[in-house]
């Protein structure tokens, strides 16, 4: 899946989107099975100093790997639906 929503499909998908995945994606591979990261871990990872400006971004990167089946979104420990989720995400690996 290529858009996790209308509005990401309206907006495209940029560099810095993917670069959010990847760091999702890389941040989980060196946590064990089951332990989670926050959307603004991603965010201070790609954008340091500046990350702040990045948490939205991190949250839409983190909804695009939801809808491709990569990770879980949760919030207070349960799974929850992203699109009505407010506040921060923790994000997991999907167990396969």
């Amino acid at each position: 899946m290529r858009y996790c929503s209308d509005a990401c499909r309206r907006r495209g998908v940029t560099e810095g989107d993917r670069t959010l995945e990847a760091a999702i994606l890389a941040l989980l591979a060196v946590r064990p099975a089951g332990a989670t990261i926050l959307d603004s871990d991603a965010a201070k990872a790609v954008g340091e100093e500046s990350w702040q400006e990045l948490a939205e971004p991190a949250r839409r990167a983190a909804r695009r790997l939801l809808a491709a089946g990569e990770i879980d979104i949760l919030q207070a420990g349960a799974v929850v639906d992203a699109s009505r989720a407010k506040g921060p995400f923790q994000l997991r690996r999907r167990q396969r």
